[in-house]
């Protein structure tokens, strides 16, 4: 393993945004294979759409990213660090520069907007004036500093996904996985979240975006990875979602 201060100092200065994935298996203690002989580069500043039937390992791969899952084999580095062998106690480190947007946002229903987004900057013991600055900065970003005091209660699907994406992005992250980050919203909506998307991503974070919307793949021509049975099928810099919904 890489020397843990070494990895740290790459970590926080960014100077290695990649995914790299090489011979990657995982099985869970069932004896299901969700992903076998997975090997795949994710370069900095791409936007990758992960596409694939139900139950194809979709959610394995994007949860082996942020380290919510290990590999039974192979190699994970993300930002130039092998997560896959990770100390429990390093984990932290490699989750400040991973932004996690979810279908269903899991934002803390007792805090308000802005609180839930400086939430991620306190945790990691950030100054107090640039927790305020910083939060006040992706709200505005996301279009909702107007409703920085609103609890989620108080906010519709689309205004709560926006929350989520500024407490992924708040910490500068080299990258976002977004795992369905539109599928409990309308088409209209929708539009508008992979359009904050789209400009998060021009400002330099890589993306991956795991998704069903095949207008949306179909429309905004990325790069796409198919899943299948736990296997690449196929890899396109411009693909289409090629499934039928």
């Amino acid at each position: 393993m890489q020397d843990v201060e070494m990895d740290k100092v790459r970590i926080l200065t960014g100077s290695d945004n990649v995914i790299e994935m090489q011979d990657i298996w995982k099985t869970y203690p069932d004896g299901t294979t969700a992903l076998q002989a997975i090997n795949v580069v994710i370069e900095r500043n791409e936007f990758v759409y992960i596409v694939g039937p139900s139950g194809a390992g979709k959610s394995t791969f994007m949860k082996l990213i942020y380290r919510e899952e290990v590999p039974t084999k192979g190699q994970i580095s993300v930002n130039g660090f092998n997560i896959g062998k990770l100390k429990q106690r390093k984990i932290p480190y490699v989750r400040r520069n991973i932004g996690v947007i979810f279908q269903d946002y899991k934002l803390l229903p007792k805090l308000s907007a802005y609180e839930n987004v400086a939430f991620a900057m306190e945790v990691i013991e950030t100054p107090s004036r640039a927790i305020r600055r910083r939060t006040m900065e992706v709200l505005e970003l996301v279009g909702l500093k107007h409703k920085a005091g609103s609890l989620p209660a108080q906010l519709s699907g689309g205004e709560q996904q926006r929350i989520a994406i500024a407490r992924a992005i708040v910490n500068n992250p080299a990258v976002i996985v977004a795992d369905e980050p539109t599928g409990n919203l309308d088409p209209e909506t929708s539009w508008g979240i992979m359009k904050l998307l789209e400009e998060i991503n021009f400002r330099g974070t890589t993306i991956v975006m795991a998704t069903h919307n095949k207008e949306i793949v179909n429309t905004l021509r990325k790069r796409v990875i198919a899943i299948e049975k736990g296997s690449i099928s196929r890899d396109e810099p411009r693909g289409e979602y090629g499934y039928e919904n």
